[in-house]
């Protein structure tokens, strides 16, 4: 890497200064550095870094996209930030748009799923089964597992009534219909804990807010995914896709302006 005389360090920012102006520590940068996802850094006649303000956006560009939960596909992410250090600012305008259609398809997922839910319960039917089945037909019905039907029960989504003969699990329309419920949103993303307060108050008779109880854990809650609050989460991502995209715009006018 080409090395430049120490009196022209003024003009440059330090590793301390690039860490401070994007909150992370300077061995962030360093990293940042190491994995490509900055452009190739000049360095001091002593070895010293020499940050451009060009270093600095892409810095903050790698910050919005790479913090968990991504802005998108973890692939997408990783290739935008790598295209942006490369100076193929085109491709990284088309990771960045792929990566908000990427969260506006899995919101939609979401929001389908719990007009689904909602349908059910307002007292539509969402099944028309006759006549009751054991566990095994069951689960190849909804298209699942018979370990998952157990550990839907076994984690208290449902209560499955058993026969009163030989005590075997019985599957009739009112199950299959919330099966369907909680497989839907299972499918889009929700958490097992989310689904389960959420039936609860249904049970007790609530039947209003469920959409807002399905994404607000309780204050007693240990929450550990982003998925026990999924539609906040994934409005989040949403923003920050685009606040991505806007960094990558600025890249772009940089980059012109330097030619």
């Amino acid at each position: 890497m080409p090395r430049i005389g120490l009196l022209m360090a003024s003009k440059y920012l330090k590793t301390s200064q690039i860490a401070k102006e994007t909150g992370v520590h300077p061995n962030t940068v360093r990293l940042y550095e190491e994995y490509g996802f900055l452009s190739p850094i000049e360095r001091s006649e002593t070895g010293y870094r020499l940050f451009t303000p060009l270093h600095l956006e892409q810095m903050r560009l790698a910050r919005l996209a790479l913090q968990w939960p991504y802005p998108g596909s973890r692939e997408g992410v990783f290739e935008l930030v790598k295209c942006a250090a490369t100076d193929d600012l085109g491709m990284a305008m088309e990771w960045a748009y792929q990566n908000l259609a990427h969260v506006r398809v899995e919101r939609t997922h979401a929001e389908a799923a719990i007009e689904f839910l909602e349908r059910w319960a307002l007292g539509h039917v969402v099944d028309t089964t006759r006549g009751q089945f054991q566990i095994g037909d069951a689960a190849a019905r909804l298209g699942v597992t018979v370990d998952m039907l157990r550990n839907w029960e076994r984690d208290g989504l449902i209560d499955i009534p058993r026969d009163p003969q030989n005590h075997y699990r019985l599957y009739g329309a009112a199950e299959f219909g919330r099966l369907r419920v909680i497989r839907m949103l299972r499918q889009a993303g929700y958490s097992l804990m989310a689904i389960l307060r959420m039936l609860l108050q249904f049970d007790a008779g609530r039947r209003e807010n469920l959409r807002h109880v399905l994404d607000t854990p309780r204050e007693d809650e240990d929450i550990q995914w982003v998925a026990d609050h999924l539609l906040t989460t994934l409005g989040e991502q949403e923003a920050r896709a685009q606040a991505v995209i806007r960094q990558v715009s600025l890249l772009i006018e940089m980059s012109a302006n330097a030619k």
